[in-house]
């Protein structure tokens, strides 16, 4: 797993918990609006090894109570499940960041109890999946991720970034439908400061009232939908 950064304290990224958030390299999607570009491909070089990452943590265990796993994306990582155990072992709860497209990881880790936290990215609806992700049919992978999400018994949330153009009013009925019974969405603000593609820069992100829109049409299918960043 190459790890690309970590963020050394968060009170945000794990709710309720102190936790560190650890970045990885490499990801199977190509979003345009993604914040974290140098995050996508694999061909840069970043010094920071496994090793510092985890005299890091033992030496702070007792101000930390959680690790976080972002990206990029993690799953595309085979030894993702044993990282999830070596932090598992030092005592510390384990939170992932998902775009859902490894569900047979996803179960695996499951059933073998590493997750405490999982954060599922839902980028639209099903039918536009293969424009923003610049994948083709991965929309079974996503929805069987979700299915075992809501199935299992760990907390969970699913998460949208509202960008213009990407998702709308009528995505996010489909999305509702999708996940109807889930137990926790967030929606999120998209900010165009730093994207993957540079063309994103120039989208007028949603105003506050078409977000709260978004919110009430998920509430009709969600039991607790909240907002970020607006």
């Amino acid at each position: 797993m190459i790890v690309a950064g970590l963020q050394k304290l968060s009170l945000v990224d794990f709710p309720g918990h102190l936790a560190a958030t650890v970045f990885v390299q490499g990801c199977n999607f190509r979003c345009g609006y993604c914040q974290n570009p140098d995050l996508v491909v694999s061909d840069k070089h970043f010094d920071f090894s496994e090793k510092d990452l985890f005299d890091y943590i033992v030496l702070r265990q007792d101000m930390i109570d959680a690790v976080v796993i972002t990206g990029g994306e993690p799953t595309i990582y085979k030894d993702l499940p044993d990282f999830a155990k070596r932090i598992k072992d030092i005592g510390l709860k384990f939170k992932l960041d998902t775009n859902g497209t490894n569900p047979a990881q996803l179960e695996h880790m499951l059933r073998a109890r590493l997750l405490d936290y999982i954060a599922l990215d839902i980028k639209t609806s099903f039918s536009k999946y293969h424009l923003v992700a610049g994948q083709e049919n991965v929309e079974e992978a996503v929805s069987r991720s979700i299915y075992l999400t809501m199935l299992s018994t760990v907390p969970y949330e699913f998460r949208t970034t509202c960008v213009p153009g990407i998702v709308d009013a009528e995505d996010f009925r489909l999305i509702g439908e999708t996940v109807k019974g889930a137990k926790r969405y967030c929606l999120q603000q998209f900010r165009p400061y730093i994207t993957y593609d540079r063309s994103f820069q120039e989208v007028r992100p949603y105003r506050k009232e078409d977000i709260r829109r978004f919110q009430g049409i998920l509430e009709d299918f969600v039991e607790t939908v909240e907002t970020r960043g607006i």
